[in-house]
């Protein structure tokens, strides 16, 4: 048992599946983590995965498969990954209750690690499902 890093909405799952679809037999999921970037410190990087590392945490819903970079699980812990379409973009989202601010345009935003017990006590633990 142990904390699911964070969960995908069906919307997010179907546009997994979509990437990995039109990628390719050698793609397998996507990988999602942090990096340094953008006004307001950091950035949400998505890339195609094709060969698993084994230190990523996985996170799969309805046949969709994501990694997490271990650097990026504090910072991911209690996530919701959405997919939305609106008029002017179209792209993942994340409802991250580890995010403190972000930047004007949306592209970059100021994250502060998990409190494990605050999730702990929330009853937030979950058994992992990979």
């Amino acid at each position: 048992m142990g904390f699911a890093v964070m969960s995908l909405t069906d919307a997010a799952a179907g546009r997994v599946r979509a990437i990995v679809e039109n990628a390719g037999s050698d793609a397998k999921g996507i990988r999602v983590s942090i990096k340094k970037g953008g006004c307001a410190g950091m950035e949400y990087a998505i890339d195609l995965v094709t060969e698993p590392n084994s230190k990523d945490d996985l996170v799969e819903h309805l046949d969709a498969r994501v990694w997490v970079a271990p650097e990026a699980v504090l910072y991911l812990l209690g996530t919701q990954m959405d997919f939305e379409v609106t008029p002017l973009r179209s792209g993942f989202t994340f409802n991250n209750p580890n995010q403190t601010s972000a930047c004007g345009c949306g592209e970059s935003v100021e994250l502060k690690p998990a409190d494990l017990a605050a999730l702990a006590s929330r009853g937030d633990a979950v058994v992992r499902a990979n």
